[in-house]
């Protein structure tokens, strides 16, 4: 690089101001940035430290996702497989109970006392037969220690129950025992009674169902079997699903109907579960319970009843292990951080800072100050940068001295170059006054001869406007001609369709008539199903007062009978439904035959007046064929006095095209001597404007300083 490039930049001539943009503002000693936001090296800063810290927290925090949701699944199957094997446990436990409850049921001698109790009116039968009871009772519990007591309730308000252990008083009047009268029957299991339902003070839960007679099939007593709450806690108490996990029985309303503390029985369960559903017998979600917490519940349906086991555990304490690859994440998103910012710094030291000063001898450059110089050498390109800036000063410097010299000699053409203008303009204008008058006196001959060449062609145009005047109104009567012949052919077409219409209207009315008489012989064979209905209602009330006479060996025939009088009674509904609707489709065929005879006599009226239309059209298409004729005899004199009128405007166009030929030429001479004039004017004006501008770019070239 030269000597005098590689001298330091001076600072800017006294009396100009520093320039200034939106963020740089350039001072004695560099560069002070207002707004560091729209710097280049604070935008890579930026960038690079964001991606870094932005790769590191998803790669961190997505594996903590991902650890986590494997966690949850792989927790929620193992709960599944453990509480579906409990629940099988406390199904066959239920079920064991259920089969005890209904040995006692179908025990007839058990059955045999207690309807003694229950009809008797012999105080001492009574007495005994309860005694035998209560040891009937004893047999069957006293090699199951589980049982806690069995009571057997009589129905009726005020009695005394039948028990080997604690007595439930009152048990009457509780709604427990209001639904197990009406399951008739069927097993209801009461939840855990923190002290018994006889107050026995132990917690125990219970299985109640109704005990019908198997003979009369009356039921008297409702059976009542209490369990030591230790029979189900056994079973539950190997299951863990997880710490801090819970267990608990809901009911089908989703209230505890089990759990360890026996003060949560009878309220509703932490976790929210979806309606009871059979089909659904397992599931598993994650939910919050009553205090907010998110955990994992797991729940499956019991076989035997409408109870689900649930166990739900707490999801931070599933995923506390996976909190360790969170806190790892967080660590090294922070040296991450302090890797990028020393990665930001370098990259504004080694692209912001030349840039910068790259950028501000652009802007002394801008202050016509050509002789500055860039003095960095790096091999990159923003070195290649700087060296182009310097080769571009270079050139701008030679290229301002050549512009100067330029335009010191065109200033001195543009003063020779005004005095030969000014010279040529005087000339110019003594020509264009003689020409000017030899124009005017063609000018008057051409408007004569225009004059006589419009009266032709207005003559012309008239001609031509009667000639498409009869071309139209020719057009109009072929096109009404026309429509004539197809409205003709369309009246044909209507008739033939009107006559098949009125032959199928005749056709259906007949087969109507024929329907009809189905429709009565329909009605008929009803009649004669009706009397077989009938009569096999008879005959089935017969063979049921045979059965009933027989006894105990004409059941079986009996419910057949009952049976076979359903039938006939269906099978008289449906006869009467399908009478009802047969009786509607011969209405309606009255009704249709009714309408089609009204619309007989209107098709006829119709074809009449079709008929009629049709002669209408073929008198308008004969009239039109004459007017068509007539119309091209008046064509045919109008042709003949137009070709005269053509003869007429070729003369005159004649005349008028020599008048104006002679005109257009002094005008064409007249108008080149006013062009001529305009001419020698701005060449004047373009002498004086190229001296101005001359003067001005001397001025302007004078601000730059080459050295």
């Amino acid at each position: 690089m030269k000597t005098r490039d590689k001298k330091k930049i001076k600072s800017k001539p006294e009396g100009k101001k520093v320039k200034e943009n939106s963020f740089y503002s350039t001072t004695r000693n560099g560069v002070n940035l207002r707004s560091p936001l729209k710097s280049v090296g604070m935008k890579l800063f930026l960038i690079i430290f964001s991606a870094i810290l932005l790769c590191v927290l998803v790669v961190g925090l997505s594996s903590y996702s991902t650890s986590k949701s494997i966690i949850q699944k792989k927790v929620s199957e193992f709960s599944k497989i453990a509480l579906g094997q409990s629940t099988g446990k406390l199904d066959l436990m239920f079920q064991n109970y259920e089969d005890l409850s209904m040995q006692m049921m179908l025990d007839k001698t058990l059955q045999a006392e207690m309807l003694v109790v229950s009809k008797s009116t012999d105080e001492y039968a009574k007495f005994e037969s309860t005694r035998k009871i209560t040891e009937s009772l004893m047999m069957y519990i006293m090699g199951n220690q589980s049982v806690s007591s069995v009571n057997l309730i009589p129905l009726g308000e005020g009695k005394k129950p039948i028990t080997n252990g604690t007595s439930i008083d009152n048990a009457q009047e509780t709604d427990w025992f209001k639904e197990v009268v009406k399951l008739d029957g069927r097993v209801l299991w009461l939840p855990v009674q923190p002290k018994g339902l006889g107050n026995s003070g132990s917690a125990t839960f219970a299985l109640t169902r109704l005990i019908k007679n198997t003979t009369t099939n009356e039921g008297n007593f409702v059976l009542a079997m209490e369990v030591h709450l230790k029979q189900l806690t056994s079973q539950l108490e190997d299951l863990n699903i997880g710490e801090g996990s819970e267990i608990t029985i809901v009911d089908a309303e989703n209230n505890v109907v089990y759990d360890a503390n026996l003060e949560q029985i009878g309220k509703p369960a932490t976790v929210t579960l979806p309606k009871f559903d059979k089909r659904k017998t397992k599931d598993a979600f994650e939910a919050s319970d009553r205090a907010g917490e998110q955990v994992l519940a797991i729940y499956n349906n019991f076989d035997s009843m409408d109870w689900r086991l649930l166990g739900a555990v707490p999801v931070n304490e599933l995923v506390k292990d996976a909190g360790q690859i969170q806190k790892m994440t967080w660590m090294i998103a922070g040296l991450a951080a302090l890797l990028a910012i020393g990665i930001g710094l370098f990259v504004i030291r080694m692209v912001a800072i030349p840039l910068v000063k790259l950028r501000n001898l652009m802007n002394e450059g801008e202050q016509g100050n050509l002789a500055v110089r860039s003095d960095f050498n790096g091999k990159d390109e923003i070195g290649q940068l700087s060296q182009s800036f310097n080769q571009m000063m270079a050139q701008i410097t030679t290229l301002v001295n050549q512009t100067s010299q330029s335009a010191q000699d065109v200033l001195n053409t543009a003063g020779d170059l005004a005095d030969a203008s000014k010279k040529t303009a005087i000339s110019a204008k003594e020509i264009a006054v003689a020409t000017e008058e030899i124009a005017n006196g063609a000018t008057s001959l051409a408007v004569e001869a225009e004059k006589g060449s419009d009266l032709t062609s207005d003559m012309g145009q008239q001609m031509n406007q009667v000639m498409s005047a009869n071309g139209q109104m020719g057009s109009a009567a072929t096109e009404v001609e026309r429509a004539s012949q197809q409205g003709t052919s369309y009246m044909n077409i209507l008739i033939e369709k009107t006559g098949l219409t009125e032959e199928m209207t005749r056709s259906m009315v007949e087969k109507v008539d024929r329907l009809k008489e189905s429709t009565r012989s329909i009605r008929k064979i009803l009649d004669v199903l009706n009397n077989i209905s009938k009569q096999t209602n008879i005959l089935s009330l017969n063979a049921t007062i045979e059965a009933a006479r027989a006894g105990t060996a004409g059941k079986g025939f009996m419910v057949v009978a009952d049976e076979i009088r359903k039938l006939a009674d269906q099978s008289r509904q449906s006869i009467d439904i399908v009478g009802q609707i047969t009786e509607t489709i011969q209405r309606e065929i009255d009704e249709t035959v009714q309408v089609l005879s009204n619309a007989y006599p209107i098709f006829q009226e119709q074809i009449g007046s079709v008929k009629e239309a049709n002669q209408i059209f073929l008198t308008v298409q004969s009239q039109m064929g004459e007017f068509v004729q007539r119309l091209q005899l008046a064509t045919e004199s109008v042709t003949v006095l137009e070709h005269s009128q053509v003869v007429l405007s070729e003369a005159m166009g004649n005349v008028s095209a020599v008048a104006e030929e002679s005109s257009a030429t002094s005008e064409e001479v007249a108008s080149l001597s006013n062009e001529q004039t305009n001419i020698s004017e701005g060449l004047v004006r373009l002498s004086d404007k190229l001296e101005t501008v001359s003067k001005e770019l001397k001025e302007s070239l004078s601000r730059f300083r080459t050295s």
